[in-house]
């Protein structure tokens, strides 16, 4: 059975005016120390890219149906335990300021990554709207970012989130709510295999409005022989108390 939906969720954050606050703060964050993390280990954080009213006012759409277009029981579908909702077109004000502000400079990431990896660069235009014009011509048209919610005893098992031909290397994920005062475990977990070596493992617990960016599939590692390939998934950690929403920002979308 899925977990049940949050009981009360307050909102209290104009949705354009928190659009444009934060993507005005990401503007200002030091991308090129951001890039270099990502070269090193393939995950950076993000911190602060929400308020307190932010956050909620983004947890307070889970219980409303008309903004999403599916939702996703994770025990029926193997995928863990837990729920997870995927917006629908037009994403709301604030999820879509989000994307549409993280993805160009996340964008020369990966079209270094690409080069680095043999592919053509051409892939991952500079603007969200021009990628995204490539996934619609590629068949992928349903929007990705989605609403994650976990209660006790939930977890997410380890995967990427790959919806087609055309797929964006990172993601970011926003924790909406706050480790200790409404729940506990829920580690985040990213997972990297590296050509005939053991797995590992690294976990994180984010504030609520902190956020990660990560590769979702592979990337390029620097070696005694060139570049070679690393590949990433990513899950969360066993729920052990209360309950935990989560933003995710899937910049490709799906068939």
């Amino acid at each position: 059975m899925p977990s049940d939906r949050p009981r009360a969720l307050a909102a209290s954050a104009d949705p354009a005016a928190a659009g444009g606050r934060a993507a005005g703060a990401l503007a200002r964050r030091d991308w090129g120390a951001l890039r270099t993390a990502l070269d090193a280990q393939g995950w950076a954080r993000l911190p602060r890219i929400l308020t307190r009213a932010e956050c909620a006012a983004v947890r307070s759409l889970y219980l409303r149906d008309e903004p999403f277009r599916s939702t996703i029981d994770m025990t029926r579908h193997g995928f863990g335990r837990g729920e997870y909702r995927y917006f629908a077109a037009p994403l709301p004000p604030l999820v879509a300021a989000l994307r549409t502000a993280l993805y160009p400079p996340l964008a020369e990431t990966a079209r270094a990554w690409a080069l680095r990896l043999g592919r053509s660069s051409d892939a991952f235009p500079p603007t969200l709207v021009e990628f995204l014009a490539r996934c619609h011509a590629a068949g992928q048209r349903r929007p990705t970012p989605l609403l994650l919610h976990y209660g006790a005893g939930d977890w997410n098992a380890l995967h990427q989130d790959l919806y087609g031909a055309v797929a964006f290397p990172l993601q970011v994920l926003i924790v909406l709510s706050q480790v200790e005062r409404d729940y506990a475990g829920g580690e985040v977990l990213l997972v990297e295999q590296r050509p005939r070596a053991q797995s590992r493992g690294t976990a994180f617990t984010l504030a609520a409005g902190d956020g990660l960016v990560f590769t979702n599939r592979e990337r390029p590692v620097r070696g005694a022989r060139g570049d070679y390939r690393v590949g990433m998934r990513h899950g969360v950690s066993t729920i052990t108390r209360g309950e935990r929403l989560a933003l995710g920002i899937i910049f490709h979308d799906a068939e």
